[in-house]
């Protein structure tokens, strides 16, 4: 049984709209992503949204309609489902509320629409007519609504009309109550051209839209890209237009429609029939607009490109256009000009933006990004522990494991890491400050309650300020005493109400009542303190790094044991731990070991060799503390090393070993640890480095998350009366005042490519992803298509070396496949290698070739070097290992290849097996012998191959096949003989091979053992071998990743939790409301061309599940009666499988 929930929600915006949907007053933004709605509104800083609601389908079409009885607009939402409905904004809940619903039940008996589905509003707000299906429309009426009922759309009607193929379609401004609707579309002979209609008669009949009778204008001969109409309102009320015209002279007034198209623009008056051309200066393509006034429009092209529109009037006679580009900005989806000269840009390919347009300097800011990793084109799981050879975590829960994706396309194109973390809130900026060492904060009533000072250590001095109740911050010249001419290294409070610094020169302990200096200790003459640590007894430092000093804080800071060390070594790093235990650790340089000391005597109680074999890093931060509950474990030490890694161990109390030892790498530079307290007496540890990350205790094992910090340079605690529980965080421009999350999110760091990552591939060895890219580039009016191969540092995202473009004197060649391997070279070892399978675009002549295979090394500078490129008549569309075979997808053939590499920049590959698939394949997944080919229109066949015996061939052979008709776009193994697949269509598929069935035909079928309809096209899916306690009620298999930007976690639910998890989500489905009403068993129904499901089969979805901590208690007891485990118990099973993402 399967189990799937997002642990990235959709991030692309198809649909935009803007309406008063809170009140007649208030302008709102509501943008939909695939089955999410969000509702944005104007503020100080942007854009902010203030609601957001998922409903059970995923929507198609946005539109507002004002119902004669509402001063507000309401919300049309229709979905792929053809299911509809609107919905009003409830200002006393703040929900949406929904009004009226319906569904077109007509669908299985007509061809969906070749174009995306609309919906258009007569700009009287009076009809709705969407395009669903192929030579249909559906119109609707805005009625008013009978006495004591809500519902005001009338029933649909549907109109058959000739044109098929529409390209886009509009209502047109005109000035009497019958509307008139423009169709683009284009004929039998691929001819593009414009018809009008009156969309109702007189009497508000529905027009029959018979060409000869009804078509008012039919215009041909237009441009040949032409895809987008724009409705031109008309003028001001003193600029309308005579109904006598001048018949010799006509003119073309306001109110029309512009047909634009790649090289022209055409202007339409309906009513004069008068017709205004213009000519661009270059071709492009135009694929969104926007009105921001009667005589100007937002237009943008395909390559990013904002243009400027601007209608050249003579009063209200239109006499020419003029258009000039001001600004690049991300390709858009959908324009929403929001007023003010702001420009909202919806993206499916790329972020969206808020921009600030002026059009008096002809110029745009972007004020708000939203990122966007859309769609998806394939994706790479990077463990950053992974580097070293110790155990590591490999968990995505960790956040320490990357999912890298290559997102967007061509000029939006990115890398996209995405990492499960901790997130960070600003509270209040301090102000901007450089040369920050180090911050510290105590109380300055030298009590342990509330703090209200915080210190900054600098380069060269140190700065206080002190905080009052409220808030307010003040930098003090002076504070009791303290030293400010220099860095401080350590301040704090201690016992007896005193507060301890520790500068290079001195250490102080001052009275906090009376601002007098108690004690103080100073390093011998010449020497300076370099590394200091101390809990209320005892302080344990070390100057020049080469003597080691305890102090005893509680006799005025009398020296307790004294220890020089010899010239073979110098302290790195001194902690001691925060209990009283008088004990401490010391960190050594050229050792590279961490010693347990005796505070009493600094004899070495245990040491401990923590640099790796064959590496210079050194311990440079430690910190022993209680991060797991004491009944589980003892304290743990972590150590964090000169080249990024981080160290975790557990020690044993009784003697001071060390074990249990794991590494995470963090970064490529050291790490600085800094204790946080918790609320239950343990702590959590935040390490500040380019992937800053909170180290904290959960489920009996120690969790690495992310934090969205990583310009961070040091943090503290500061948990002061106005700001409880924060921390003070500092970067290298500024310091301020932040909260952490109390749970774990999903953060995005971008690398903006500005070409397509069409594949990428992971290579923990060298340390670097390799991208496979297409660019696409306007020159002089054509479109220039060209693709490459370039690496990619794995921490950074920056790119190394010089790109390896491919050639085009066979044509158009573009990259299909990128994997990495571990290929023996002529000297027989093992070495890193990429691999990329390619195609061309034109493949006219006949035994031409098709594509190619190419591997690539790594040379001295990181950039790919060719060692062997092998033609094929095929183009190559995936590839695979197998067993030290490249394995690889070409069109109707999967042909096993072996490789030989004869020198470093030579090699040969003999073709060794083959087999004929149904169709093309798309995509393959290796276990063992078996290849699991998931086809175009023929879903999956598992094929075994077979090494040649006593001088017979290898072979391929076909072992099982799914006989059902999918339009497969991914497959993955899953666990034994089971197998995942997702369709065009949104589906997943879980199949399962019978090799013990009793006839041949139950061992050659693949069995649909789980489906459900997922919403979304999946564009690949990767499998992951993670480690479960033994009680997990969900085992993860694979990450899935979409096209509208979201990233799934699927996985498989033991037994003993099966039956529970499916009779909770029928609760769940009965007590979660849509809006619409729509139903869950239909919007996870399987559904493709051939066959549709009443609900989703054996398949649980995570998302539904977890809503159950979001409902009432009441709701909760309501849930879980008779299904067996109390709420408690229920609630923490769900907890425990929301922490899986």
């Amino acid at each position: 049984m399967a189990y799937v929930v997002p642990i990235h929600r959709p991030s692309s915006a198809r649909h935009a709209i803007k309406l008063n949907l809170l009140d007649a007053e208030e302008e709102c933004l509501v943008v939909a992503k695939a089955n999410r709605v969000e509702i944005w509104v104007r503020s100080a800083e942007g854009l902010t949204r203030i609601h957001t609601k998922s409903i059970h389908g995923r929507i198609a079409m946005l539109q507002k309609v004002r119902p004669a009885h509402s001063s507000a607009d309401h919300l049309f939402i229709g979905t792929e489902r053809f299911q509809y409905f609107t919905a009003r904004w409830d200002s006393q809940t703040r929900q949406l509320d929904t009004v009226q619903s319906f569904v077109d039940v007509s669908e299985r008996h007509m061809r969906d629409s070749q174009s995306l589905d609309r919906c258009s509003v007569d700009p009287s707000g009076r009809y709705l007519v969407m395009e669903l299906f192929e030579g249909v429309l559906n119109v609707v009426k805005v009625v008013k609504p009978k006495r004591g009922a809500n519902e005001y759309l009338g029933e649909p009607e549907q109109v058959r009309i000739t044109e098929l193929f529409i390209r886009s379609s509009t209502f047109l401004h005109t000035s009497t109550r019958v509307p008139k609707f423009a169709i683009l579309y284009e004929d039998n002979s691929h001819s593009v051209r414009l018809a009008t209609y009156r969309l109702t008669d007189e009497k508000g009949n529905v027009s029959n839209f018979d060409p000869l009778r009804d078509r008012e204008n039919e215009i041909g001969k237009l441009d040949e890209g032409a895809n987008l109409l724009i409705p031109v309102p008309k003028g001001a009320e003193e600029q309308k237009r005579y109904i006598v015209r001048n018949a010799a002279a006509l003119k073309a007034e306001l109110g029309g429609v512009l047909v634009v198209g790649e090289t022209k623009m055409l202007y339409l008056d309906d009513e004069s029939k008068a017709m205004i051309e213009y000519a661009y200066d270059a071709a492009t393509i135009f694929v969104a607009w926007a009105q921001h006034d009667e005589r100007r429009f937002f237009l943008a092209d395909d390559y990013g490109n904002l243009h400027i529109l601007t209608l050249l009037l003579d009063g209200a006679t239109l006499t020419g256009m003029d258009m000039f580009i001001i600004s690049t900005i991300s390709k858009p989806s959908q324009l929403v000009y929001m007023g003010n000269d702001i420009l909202y840009v919806a993206s499916h390919e790329g972020n969206s933006q808020v921009i600030q347009v002026d059009l008096t300097l002809n110029r745009c800011e972007v004020l708000q990004t939203f990122p966007n990793i859309a769609p998806i084109l394939d994706f790479t799981i990077m463990d950053m522990g992974s580097r070293a050879n110790e155990a590591q975590t490999n968990e995505y829960s960790s956040g320490q494991a990357r999912i890298v994706t290559g997102s967007g396309a061509f000029v939006s194109g990115s890398l996209r890491s995405v990492r499960s973390g901790v997130g960070l809130e600003d509270l209040g900026l301090l102000g901007e400050m450089e040369n920050i060492r180090a911050v510290f904060s105590f109380n300055s009533n030298g009590s342990f309650g509330f703090v209200d000072t915080l210190v900054i250590s600098l380069l060269t001095e140190t700065r206080v300020i002190v905080f009052d109740s409220q808030g307010e911050a003040e930098e003090k010249e002076e504070l009791l005493g303290m030293a400010l001419s220099e860095r401080t290294i350590l301040a704090r409070n201690v016992s007896e109400g005193r507060i301890l610094q520790i500068t290079a020169s001195t250490v102080m302990l001052i009275d906090a009542d009376s601002g007098v200096v108690a004690s103080s200790w100073q390093p011998a003459d010449g020497e300076s303190i370099t590394a200091a640590s101390a809990n209320d007894g005892f302080i344990l430092l070390s100057s020049e790094g080469k003597t080691l000093v305890s102090l005893n804080i509680a006799s005025g800071l009398s020296e307790i044991a004294k220890q020089s060390l010899d010239d073979n070594d110098q302290v790195a790093c001194v902690h001691i731990p925060s209990d009283t235990s008088e004990i401490g650790l010391v960190g050594f340089w050229q050792s590279g070991s961490v010693s347990t000391v005796n505070i009493a005597n600094l004899e070495v109680l245990h040491t401990d060799t923590v640099r790796p074999p064959n590496s210079a890093a050194i311990p440079r931060s430690i910190v022993l503390t209680q991060m797991l509950p004491e009944s589980l474990s003892g304290p743990t030490l972590l150590v964090a090393m000169s080249d990024g890694i981080v160290l975790t161990f557990n020690m044993d109390k009784t003697d001071y070993s060390l074990s249990g030892k794991k590494s995470v790498v963090l970064g490529v530079q050291q790490a600085t640890l800094q204790v946080l307290p918790r609320d239950d007496g343990l702590t959590n540890v935040f390490a500040t480095c380019e992937h800053s990350s909170l180290i904290y205790g959960s489920e009996g094992r120690i969790v690495y998350s992310a934090v969205t910090a990583e310009d961070a340079i040091c943090v503290c605690p500061f948990d002061s009366e106005f700001y409880p529980d924060a921390i003070v965080l500092a970067t290298a421009k500024d310091i301020r005042i932040s909260q952490i999350d109390s749970e774990r999110r999903t953060h995005v760091k971008s690398l903006h490519v500005g070409q397509t990552v069409r594949r990428i591939a992971y290579s923990p060895a060298e340390r670097v992803f390799g991208i496979g890219i297409i660019s696409k580039t306007l020159q002089h009016g054509e479109e220039i298509i060209s693709s490459g191969f370039r690496l990619v540092d794995e921490v950074a995202l920056g790119e190394l070396g010089k790109p390896y473009l491919l050639e085009m004197s066979h044509g158009t060649e573009l990259i299909e496949s990128v994997i990495r391997a571990e290929l023996r070279d002529s000297y027989g070892e093992l070495v890193e290698r990429f691999i990329v399978g390619t195609s061309f675009l034109d493949t006219a002549e006949e035994g031409s070739i098709r594509g190619r295979i190419i591997v690539f090394g790594i040379d001295s500078e990181r950039s790919p070097y060719e060692i062997v490129s092998y033609k094929l008549k095929g183009a190559c569309r995936c590839l695979a290992m197998l067993d030290g075979k490249i394995v690889a997808a070409l069109v109707k053939t999967v042909v096993v290849f072996t490789y030989t590499e004869t020198t470093s920049t030579s090699a040969t590959l003999e073709k060794t097996a083959s087999y004929r698939t149904s169709t093309c394949p798309i995509d393959m997944a290796i276990t063992g012998k078996i290849i699991a080919v998931a086809d175009m229109m023929k879903s999956v066949s598992l094929v075994e191959y077979r090494p040649g015996k006593e001088g017979l061939e290898d072979e391929l052979v076909e072992v099982a096949r799914h006989f059902q008709s999918c339009w497969g776009t991914a497959v993955s193994h899953v666990e034994g003989d089971t197998f995942l697949e997702s369709d065009a269509d949104g589906n997943l598929i879980v199949l399962r091979r019978n090799p013990e069935g009793v006839t041949l035909e139950d061992r050659k079928r693949l069995e649909v053992t789980s489906e459900m309809n997922l919403g979304e096209m999946v564009n690949r899916i990767r499998k992951v071998n993670v480690d479960v306690s033994p009680d997990a009620a969900i085992v993860p298999q694979a990450f899935l990743a979409t096209t509208e930007g979201s990233i799934y976690l699927f996985g498989t639910i033991v037994s003993q939790t099966q039956d529970l998890l499916m009779r909770l989500q029928a609760r769940m489905a009965d007590v979660v409301q849509s809006p619409g009403h729509l139903p869950f068993n239909r919007y996870r129904s399987f559904k493709n061309a051939e066959r549709e499901t009443d609900e989703p089969f054996r398949f649980v979805d995570g998302e539904l599940i977890e809503r159950f901590l979001d409902v009432s208690e009441v709701m909760q007891e309501e849930i879980c009666r008779g299904l067996g485990p109390s709420v408690e118990d229920l609630r923490d099973l769900v907890e425990e499988l929301k922490r899986l993402h």
